[in-house]
């Protein structure tokens, strides 16, 4: 099931650059919750610092706090490679692995961590997996080809059935349909949806009709200034940031005044 992520007083850096300025936010388990704002505001960035993946930029640090059902993701004694596996990533372009199968795009994570598995171990891992990404009746006859040759739409699906295959309680979407025609992002959109019911899932996306649909919780992210440090401006349920803002930044980039 999917867990609670309380965020205090985040400041994200990239050396002397603060990117992100003092963030504080509570995102509900079982829900989707989508960031919103224009270009360069800091919300990808942000998402990166929930499983930890913006320290494998150079010299990027944070102040502040980040707590999984309770627990410091920045504590001293919490392992970034365990934080990842909890809280899972799907990046803004398909990226399986493109001289892999299907089958062992599915398990990389799982390999990688070391896990030794019966071939029907396996096997269910890899039918669940898909499953839960509703893809496996489109290739359950080609597991074994290589992931490579599928549609752009069933590739990040495939990217999805491999981040659930962790077993995480979160995950993180980073754009996750800008690549793909309409088509595909409605099979995603569905899919998001019902992988909430299991995961909290926290999703990045600039096609606001798209948060509108996907998510429950919408937070609204903002610069004042080129060079100036990306700020949560407003987080709401999403009919109401999108119904009847409590901010007039929020409402500006809402109506399209600027974007």
């Amino acid at each position: 099931m999917g867990q609670r992520i309380d965020v205090e007083h985040l400041d994200v850096f990239y050396g002397k650059f603060m990117a992100v300025e003092n963030v504080s936010m509570t995102i509900n388990p079982n829900q989707v919750t989508a960031f919103i704002g224009p270009s360069g505001c800091g919300k990808s960035t942000f998402l990166r610092t929930i499983n930890r993946m913006h320290e494998m930029t150079d010299k990027a640090t944070v102040k502040g706090s980040i707590l999984l059902e309770g627990r410091n993701l920045y504590s001293s004694e919490i392992d970034p490679v365990q934080v990842r596996r909890e809280v899972g990533m799907v990046f803004q372009r398909p990226n399986p692995f493109p001289t892999m199968s299907i089958r062992q795009n599915v398990l990389a994570g799982i390999k990688l961590n070391n896990k030794s598995l019966t071939k029907a171990q396996a096997d269910e891992i890899v039918e669940t997996s898909l499953k839960g990404a509703n893809l496996f009746n489109e290739v359950k006859d080609r597991l074994d080809s290589a992931a490579i040759g599928m549609s752009g739409g069933q590739q990040q699906r495939l990217c999805i059935a491999r981040a659930i295959a962790m077993k995480p309680s979160v995950l993180l979407m980073d754009e996750p349909c800008s690549a793909l025609d309409p088509i595909s992002t409605l099979a995603v959109e569905d899919l998001i949806y019902e992988l909430s019911s299991n995961y909290t899932i926290v999703i990045v996306t600039h096609n606001m009709q798209q948060a509108s649909r996907v998510s429950q919780r919408t937070a609204f992210f903002n610069i004042s200034d080129v060079g100036k440090p990306g700020r949560l401006i407003e987080m709401d349920q999403t009919t109401k940031i999108f119904s009847n803002p409590s901010n007039q930044q929020t409402e500006n980039y809402i109506s399209g005044k600027f974007g």
